[in-house]
């Protein structure tokens, strides 16, 4: 179903909702990772309208290296790396966002890529819906389309929203560390499959010291413990649970087997959490797994891309190697 905004410029956002939220089906998938053997929720569901404001203020800490490292790199490589996206797409491409929330990322390209069309992929369309109608009002000419999608479980847009010549997809952030390497070659296919000729622009966190990594998702001020800890709040609201977020703390820590760091909120006593016809039981220090950010090298990274069906590659990093940003023809 489509929306659209009263009129605030040229042209007004437009808002195109793929699918429709259904509450029920959605309980019911926090429901079933509840009652796992060890209890897992994806961590679409930190993205209520607290939730997508609390990473907004992850992403400005201290510790919290990965944005900060991104837009040095991308701002330090500029001329490249729109040079070697617009190699393939042509002028004026159009840009798909994965992922936009706030969409201040992708509008600091604007002045270099000059799209004809910017389209705003989140789930949360909410939050977006509020972002693109600021942005519009700054750049007043600029077709803008915001979609709420949860492309977790597929990526896939129509012609009539990313239209039919080659696009720029822009996946910043590091973001492709939630999904396992399996999980993430499908969705870098279906990314390419949008590209339609285009390139792919995409952030991605690379291995480094533990020391570093862990500090980025458990800050001292405990603002990621806040936002995990309210995907609990999220699911009282969605099951009708009886969570008491005081019996929970954060837990963060790499797995350098696994080369990910994983975010777990761990019971602080023995506990029971209800739901409309269903309990379950938490031992002292059970956990629940909320999220995992999976860290890559470079060459492993190029060589997922390429399993994906993506062509010439190109990557820029930082002085540390901590971050390194891809273009990658489609």
């Amino acid at each position: 179903m489509e929306h659209r905004t009263p009129d605030t410029g040229d042209q007004p956002p437009r808002f195109v909702q793929l699918h429709r939220v259904d509450d029920g089906a959605l309980a019911g998938e926090a429901a079933a990772g509840l009652m796992q053997p060890c209890a897992q929720v994806p961590p679409k569901f930190f993205y209520d309208a607290l939730g997508s404001r609390l990473f907004d203020a992850i992403t400005e800490l201290p510790e919290y290296y990965p944005t900060r490292t991104e837009a040095a790199v991308c701002s330090e490589h500029a001329a490249a790396i729109t040079s070697a996206a617009l190699r393939c797409t042509g002028a004026a491409p159009v840009l798909v966002d994965l992922g936009a929330g706030n969409c201040a990322k992708a509008a600091r390209l604007f002045e270099l890529l000059r799209p004809r069309r910017y389209v705003a992929v989140d789930i949360s369309a909410d939050y977006l819906r509020q972002a693109l109608e600021a942005l519009q009002r700054e750049h007043p000419q600029m077709e803008l389309v915001g979609v709420g999608m949860d492309f977790a479980q597929r990526l896939q847009l129509g012609a009539d929203i990313v239209g039919r010549g080659p696009a720029l997809v822009f996946y910043p952030g590091s973001s492709i560390g939630n999904f396992a390497p399996d999980d993430a070659r499908r969705l870098l296919r279906e990314a390419r499959a949008l590209c339609n000729g285009g390139a792919l622009l995409i952030g991605v966190d690379l291995v480094k010291e533990r020391d570093v990594l862990e500090a980025a998702y458990d800050d001292e001020l405990g603002v990621t413990a806040a936002f995990n800890l309210n995907l609990l709040k999220h699911l009282n609201r969605l099951l009708g649970a009886d969570f008491d977020v005081r019996q929970w703390q954060h837990v963060a820590f790499f797995d350098d087997v696994a080369s990910r760091v994983e975010m777990h909120l761990q019971a602080r006593q023995d506990l029971v959490v209800a739901w409309p016809d269903q309990r379950r039981a938490f031992a002292c220090g059970e956990r629940i797994h909320t999220e995992n950010s999976y860290k890559w090298t470079t060459g492993g990274f190029a060589a997922l891309l390429r399993e994906a069906g993506f062509g010439e590659l190109r990557h820029w990093s930082d002085d540390r190697h901590w971050f390194a940003v891809f273009v990658a023809s489609g």
